[in-house]
């Protein structure tokens, strides 16, 4: 296995799963985490959670867990999945689990990017679009668990993270691959670990 997936919920999970197996990678979906090994032709292993809204020491705990079955079958690179509205609060999930995540693998920087532009949803400026409508327009403000009521990205992220929170903006990111590893290396001289990047196509 060489891409590991962790996935907030069962449902963005499988849109995941669907996605890696339309670009031909060979992939598998688990329902919670595994008790035994993956076969060993998988591609791409996506453990599916329900920690989108549990407490915040439990979506840690279990996100973690997660990881170690991973890396477990060789994984190389690690994906977290959370709802591509951002589905969160000031407490979490998103930002506990993606600092744990990083330190358990030592990682310098985070990306962090809610985009899927085929259904719709981009990040601007920092902030994040439902169609042509801001998220806090477009009726997530009233979600009854996790009402978004800031499309910043920015701004809804550094209450749920121990970090400072960077940008990318989409200028650079259309500049091509050097000019955002030029950014994401200034971000890092700066002490900013979770980098929000901009994407407004696939």
């Amino acid at each position: 296995m060489l891409l590991g997936c962790i996935g907030d919920d069962f449902t963005g999970s499988s849109d995941l799963a669907n996605t890696l197996a339309k670009q031909g990678m060979r992939c598998v979906q688990y329902t919670g985490i595994p008790s035994g090994l993956a076969a060993r032709d998988v591609e791409a292993g996506v453990v599916a959670l329900k920690t989108r809204s549990v407490p915040v020491d439990e979506a840690v705990a279990q996100s973690l867990a997660a990881l170690d079955w991973l890396r477990a079958q060789g994984c190389t690179q690690i994906f977290f999945k959370y709802c591509s509205t951002f589905d969160s609060t000031a407490e979490g999930n998103i930002g506990p689990v993606a600092d744990a995540l990083a330190d358990a693998l030592e990682a310098r920087q985070v990306i962090v990017c809610p985009a899927f532009p085929g259904t719709g949803r981009s990040v601007y400026q920092g902030h994040l679009f439902v169609k042509d409508r801001l998220l806090s327009e477009s009726g997530m403000e009233h979600h009854p668990l996790t009402p978004m009521t800031d499309p910043d990205l920015r701004r809804w992220l550094a209450p749920q993270t121990r970090h400072n929170v960077g940008h990318v903006a989409a200028d650079t990111v259309l500049a091509g691959s050097d000019a955002i590893r030029a950014a994401l290396a200034a971000e890092d001289q700066a002490d900013r670990r979770l980098i929000v990047v901009d994407a407004m196509r696939d």
